[in-house]
């Protein structure tokens, strides 16, 4: 459905017609009203009516209040009383979440934190990623050195949006900290808002591809990658994180959010979120650890990553539940 795009990242756009959403679910008569959004969905999901659907969900995809509210209310008012304030208002969500049967979460920072503010049925279920592509056997030396432009020595990678809250000035920041004895080339995937600050902030070393739409060829680059990094605290899960395990590729991460959850420890770096130089360290420990035994590991980390199969199972799961108390 159409609608108007926002003034800071165009790609996404208002969900407002909310006449169509309630004529097409009167149509289709749903045993499952699933909403992705706690705000305009949600109100469009009020729109319809109670017996639009047997049961409603939620997916908690955002922490909105961590990657925006929280930084503000720090700046202004100072890390302990912006704690106090931001506790406050996560009690806020409680009220947004309040008409759904089930509220989904990926990562579990996320869910204790909607438990924390008296949010009830919230079900942890990590998204899955695609195994048949995002796995190390999409490696290859050719394509490692078509993203490097043929440029020897290790190659690191990055993937997600360019937008503020996503921090890639802290990556840059620590790619340009790096005390290079070896030839390091950093890869940034994703396209966004920010991408032009971002080109003009770049140490040299750096090169920017575009949001990659064929998800073969992300697969591939992020296998024939020798590491992945991270600078994003606010993910509910990290999705891009979870495909870079999948393909036995090592990974550095911030130490808050839920990228750190998709991280094996055995195989990845962790680095106080939002520090340049705590993110330089960590590229420079985990390169430090390279060799068969680190690989060794990063393969049997890919083995245990959940599956989409797995994630959908367990969401049919709840389903199948909710809508036989009906």
């Amino acid at each position: 459905m159409a609608g108007p795009a926002l003034p800071y990242d165009r790609t996404y756009h208002l969900l407002g017609r909310f006449d169509k959403i309630r004529s097409m679910v009167q149509d289709e008569r749903p045993d499952v009203f699933e909403a992705h959004s706690p705000y305009l969905a949600t109100a469009a999901l009020v729109r319809c009516g109670r017996q639009a659907a047997k049961v409603r969900t939620a997916f908690w995809h955002a922490d909105h209040l961590g990657a925006y509210v929280e930084p503000a209310l720090a700046r202004l008012l100072g890390e302990r009383v912006a704690e106090v304030v931001a506790n406050q208002l996560w009690t806020w969500a409680r009220a947004l979440l309040a008409p759904f049967d089930a509220i989904f979460v990926a990562g579990v920072a996320q869910a204790e934190k909607l438990r924390s503010a008296g949010v009830r049925r919230v079900i942890h279920v990590p998204f899955g990623v695609d195994v048949r592509l995002f796995q190390p056997g999409a490696r290859s030396e050719a394509r490692k050195r078509e993203l490097t432009r043929g440029a020897p020595g290790t190659l690191l990678v990055g993937v997600g949006r360019f937008a503020v809250e996503k921090r890639w000035d802290v990556v840059l920041d620590a790619f340009g900290r790096l005390r290079k004895d070896a030839p390091v080339t950093l890869l940034l995937f994703g396209d966004g808002p920010e991408r032009e600050r971002l080109v003009r902030r770049a140490p040299p070393g750096v090169h920017f591809a575009d949001f990659e739409k064929d998800r073969g060829k992300l697969a591939s680059a992020l296998a024939s990658a020798d590491m992945l990094v991270h600078p994003c605290p606010y993910e509910t899960f990290g999705l891009a994180v979870a495909e870079a395990v999948a393909c036995g590729v090592p990974v550095v991460v911030p130490d808050k959010g839920g990228a750190r959850e998709s991280a094996d420890p055995s195989c990845s770096e962790v680095y106080r979120s939002l520090d340049a130089d705590a993110c330089a360290a960590a590229i420079e420990r985990l390169l430090a650890r390279g060799g068969p035994d680190l690989d060794a590991r990063a393969l049997d980390a890919a083995a245990r990553v959940p599956t989409v199969d797995q994630h959908f199972a367990r969401v049919l799961s709840v389903y199948d539940s909710l809508l036989h108390k009906c």
